[in-house]
């Protein structure tokens, strides 16, 4: 009976010691190709498979979207689930089996891409580059 009360003291002390490991990279002032942004950003939580995404439009584009969509909002976040493969962040598929779009990042790099799929021929576009980028590792 004395060895279990020293064996669960034991675990109690052992277990919250554990090293969790969270890596979280922050790309900021993002430009775009077609549009013009007041803030751009990506933040990847590579620990929760998380990509958020924050922008704000300037008032020129967000007028040229305004005309043809009225949800358009001058700002928004939107958040997708990722996964890592060979040092390359994807979203996941947005779209259909035939025709499916990700957004791709490369650990290390500045460089945001589109990757588009039709019919299994794939194509990679440059959509942004970011002037900062951030790299979180937290241990708890």
């Amino acid at each position: 009976m004395k060895k279990v009360k020293y064996l669960i003291i034991f675990l109690l002390f052992i277990l919250p010691i554990q090293n969790l490991k969270s890596e979280i990279i922050i790309m900021s002032n993002c430009d775009d190709k077609q549009d013009e942004f007041l803030k751009n950003e990506y933040i990847l939580n590579l620990n929760e498979l998380v990509m958020v995404r924050n922008y704000v439009y300037k008032e020129k584009t967000y007028q040229k979207y305004r005309l043809t969509d009225l949800s358009v909002k001058k700002s928004n976040t939107y958040v997708r689930n990722i996964y890592v493969e060979n040092e390359k962040i994807f979203t996941h598929k947005h779209g259909y089996p035939q025709f499916y779009t990700q957004i791709l990042f490369e650990k290390g790099k500045q460089d945001v891409f589109m990757k588009t799929v039709l019919n299994d021929e794939e194509g990679i576009s440059k959509i942004s580059t970011c002037k900062n980028v951030e790299k979180f590792d937290k241990e708890s």
